[in-house]
């Protein structure tokens, strides 16, 4: 069969925001397609860029185990992949020429390469599929495994989904939308990576061990600014008992004390929530959990459900304080389901971090405001601020596409650099971050003994609003300025 070294490139040492959380996490699809693939028959190894040093450590392995085919699949249960961040997309060109180089032959898959496969192909990438593209991995490598030096034009022929370069250009077959394989997930293969190096960073950064998982694929809810170019608007969710067993062997195996669910949406239905809980309690006990889910999805017996399973922590994705810009944003949710659903999970005891995004279209000061009442009142446990960043194929993309300039990509993740002709300049969008994280800390101190330091912390970071607010015209006419020179 054919030797192959499956790769991605999101280096956490290239994320300065990310390598100071210390928290990573394995590359979920890209263990789970190595799976598969050495299910198939074929000989596997699995070059992992998140705690590598450079890529340097790639070119090693490259040399080292001289494959056949190097399939770069990127993690598409790690959101920041979607982002496509400049250094992690040069890295990825590199990798793939090193690869050429050395005479393997070249296949592509993730968000950025779905986006925009030119810089794939033209780095020396074979072809470029889109969406998960499990089948069409397996189908591929079949081929190459008859004949390695297969002419494209063969290796590609009666294949949907597919980009390459032909005679200088980009030819693409796409599929009419990203359709995800209903085939069980495969367990990812733990055994191709150095899950030690995670354990150490994790302990000495927060003295506990994290592990990932993800219980589906997808999302069916359609926020304009939201891409989805690996599973598209499909929602499909694995059996509760077979994620229960896959814990399980995680905590029997590598000893966890928490887990990370990837999924954009994990549990749904509370009925799915509570089978698992009783699953895991059947095999021993729960473990302590995190996920991501909506408001509206937090029902009195959902919290309840979380609460019997494990879950320690919820992340809303609440964006704004503003019912106009969630409306705008078609996010689907109110205020009011934010903050409900705030309530009945701390009753539960379960923390809750609100996802937050300032800049979107038509946003103004009021409505920034607005999103400091709604921390003010919910008093979430966490948050992460972020601003409007247009993915290519999202209704958010087409509407600012005009406006882009020569920046459409974020080098790291706290760049925070607004790349369409917003209300503000970077720099307010980048203050206001600042001062919601400070007004969460400043909280947290009204809940432990000190009353004036609290008071002392809530008196400066009043008058750091006030100085913004006073100077909010002053941004407003440079992100006008900016956007009449553009």
């Amino acid at each position: 069969m054919l030797s192959i070294l499956v790769a991605h490139s999101y280096f956490l040492r290239f994320d300065r925001k990310q390598f100071g959380r210390a928290k990573p996490y394995p590359p979920l699809a890209t263990l789970q397609v190595a799976s598969m693939l050495r299910a198939a028959g074929h000989t596997l190894h699995v070059f992992d860029a998140m705690l590598a040093e450079s890529v340097e450590e790639y070119t090693q392995q490259l040399q080292r185990v001289r494959p056949q085919l190097v399939l770069f699949y990127e993690d598409s249960f790690n959101f920041l992949s979607k982002m496509c961040l400049q250094r992690m997309r040069q890295a990825s060109c590199e990798m793939i020429a090193l690869a050429r180089a050395m005479g393997a032959r070249v296949i592509a898959v993730g968000s950025d390469a779905s986006d925009t496969p030119e810089p794939y192909l033209r780095a020396g990438a074979d072809s470029v599929l889109f969406g998960e593209a499990l089948q069409t991995v397996l189908t591929l490598a079949e081929r190459l495994a008859v004949d390695p030096l297969l002419p494209l034009a063969g290796l590609v022929e009666g294949q949907a989904g597919v980009a390459t370069l032909i005679d200088d250009k980009v030819s693409a077959i796409r599929s009419a939308t990203p359709v995800p394989s209903r085939k069980q997930i495969d367990t990812p293969a733990w055994d191709l990576i150095d899950l030690e190096r995670y354990r150490v960073m994790w302990q000495r950064a927060h003295a506990y061990f994290s592990l990932n998982m993800a219980a589906s694929r997808g999302c069916s809810f359609r926020c304009n600014w939201c891409a989805k170019p690996i599973w598209g608007n499909q929602y499909l969710q694995r059996e509760a008992h077979d994620v229960a067993a896959e814990m399980i062997d995680l905590r029997r195996r590598f000893r966890p004390d928490h887990i990370w669910f990837a999924d954009d949406i994990c549990g749904f239905r509370p009925d799915w929530v509570t089978q698992f809980g009783d699953a895991m309690r059947a095999g021993g006990g729960t473990l302590p959990f995190t996920i991501q889910t909506r408001a509206d999805l937090v029902s009195v017996p959902m919290a309840a459900a979380l609460k019997h399973a494990g879950c320690a922590e919820a992340w809303l994705g609440a964006e704004s304080g503003s019912q106009r810009v969630l409306d705008a944003m078609n996010k689907g949710t109110t205020i009011q389901e934010i903050l409900t659903a705030r309530a009945r999970l701390k009753a539960q005891g379960i923390r809750v971090g609100f996802f937050i995004q300032l800049g979107y279209l038509g946003e103004k000061l009021e409505d920034i405001l607005a999103t400091r009442a709604l921390i003010d009142q919910a008093m979430p446990d966490d948050v992460g601020v972020s601003v409007s960043y247009p993915l290519p194929g999202t209704p958010f993309y087409n509407q600012v596409k005009r406006q882009l300039g020569p920046k459409t990509h974020w080098k790291e993740s706290s760049d925070l650099e607004m790349m369409f002709h917003g209300t503000y300049v970077s720099d307010f969008y980048r203050t206001v971050r600042d001062l919601l994280h400070e007004r969460v800390t400043a909280q947290k101190l009204a809940t432990t003994p000190g009353e004036d330091q609290h008071r002392l912390a809530m008196t400066a970071l009043q008058n750091r609003w006030d100085t913004l607010i006073a100077r909010e015209h002053v941004y407003r006419r440079e992100a006008g300025v900016a956007a009449a020179c553009s």
